[in-house]
């Protein structure tokens, strides 16, 4: 088809924009950016019962927060009410559409597929081909799910007098035992995949790594993890720290978390006072408090030779550890005690003392 490639992502707000939609949305930005071409942003709401209050704010930060752009738009088809009684008094007209008894108008075709409901509203039918044709879509980009309706649609921009776009349907992602996606899935909405601490980042790469699959795909929760693993690796101190919401000193502690959720953890960990109880090792706790003293301010090579020296003496690192933080794991010890200012780490060191 001649022209700049113009594709379209078209979410209904009618609840949480799932990461099978999300797949839509970045296999046509990824399309029209091959091509240099334009994403127009469409919102599905011809159904007004099925539209939920806020859902559309909702896909809105949803793609920011995944980094899709578009080009164009949000372009509300409840807002083109007049462009598609047009289109269906033209299909009238041309003896292509007729009207029902109750008012509804329905397409000549062999389905006899419904174009305006009998209150006049549009049907995705109708709306889909007639913004298809008026915003200049070139590439249809959607699910699969979508295929049987890819010739009605195709018959229909031809009796409106327009060229059809190119239709691509891609496969599904669909749940472990082949199934929809469901909860039972995992966290398949993307606001789950946030609240779970799962990095954008990682979102993102794992879609892109699917692109545009013939077939059906298996939602690989496993796989979108290790991504999340690579993605906070792959992040500086400071927007660790961002991200997390927590103070940079804590970033070193954060390393080895395996999403946000867990990274928040292991900030409070370090920074929340353990309970008070005597410790197994006073002479690892005295030892460590004179080198603690000793050493002054630290960056991160002063703490990990500080941890050095204690190993080589013979410390027993566990008792310290659960001096400083109440648990036998968790940050690299270097860590904690590059993230507890020195009297808060000599605190913590003698009341393990005195109990």
């Amino acid at each position: 088809m001649a022209g700049a490639v113009r594709t379209r992502f078209a979410p209904s707000p009618t609840g949480l924009l799932h990461v099978g939609s999300a797949l839509t949305a970045v296999a046509n930005r990824r399309f029209a950016d091959e091509r240099g071409g334009v994403v127009v942003l469409r919102i599905d709401d011809t159904d007004p019962s099925r539209s939920e209050p806020g859902a559309e704010a909702r896909i809105l930060a949803d793609l920011a927060w995944l980094g899709i752009a578009w080009h164009e738009g949000p372009v509300r088809q409840s807002e083109r009410a007049a462009s598609y009684a047009d289109a269906a008094e033209r299909l009238l007209a041309s003896g292509t559409a007729e009207r029902a008894a109750d008012g509804a108008v329905r397409f000549r075709e062999e389905r006899r597929p419904t174009l305006l409901r009998a209150d006049g509203t549009a049907t995705y039918h109708l709306a889909s081909v007639v913004d298809d044709a008026e915003l200049g879509i070139t590439h249809v980009i959607r699910g699969k799910d979508h295929l049987p309706n890819a010739e009605l649609h195709a018959a229909l921009a031809r009796a409106l007098g327009a060229e059809p776009p190119e239709y691509v349907h891609h496969g599904l992602l669909v749940g472990a035992d082949g199934s929809k996606l469901s909860k039972r899935s995992g966290a398949v909405a993307l606001a789950d995949l946030r609240d779970a601490g799962i990095p954008a980042e990682a979102v993102r790469a794992y879609l892109e790594e699917l692109g545009l699959p013939r077939g059906n795909v298996r939602y690989d929760e496993t796989r979108l993890r290790r991504l999340a693993v690579e993605a906070l690796a792959a992040l500086p101190d400071e927007e660790l720290a961002r991200r997390a919401g927590v103070d940079r000193a804590l970033a070193p502690a954060l390393r080895g978390a395996r999403d946000l959720v867990e990274a928040r953890a292991l900030a409070d960990l370090v920074t929340r006072p353990p309970d008070p109880r005597a410790t197994e090792s006073p002479e690892t706790v005295r030892a460590f408090r004179a080198a603690r003293e000793r050493a002054g301010a630290l960056d991160e090579a002063a703490a990990r030779a500080l941890v050095g020296d204690l190993r080589k003496g013979g410390a027993d690192l566990r008792a310290l550890r659960l001096a400083l933080t109440g648990e036998p794991r968790g940050p690299e010890l270097w860590a904690v005690l590059l993230a507890l200012p020195c009297d808060e780490a000599l605190r913590r060191a003698d009341a393990s003392l005195i109990n």
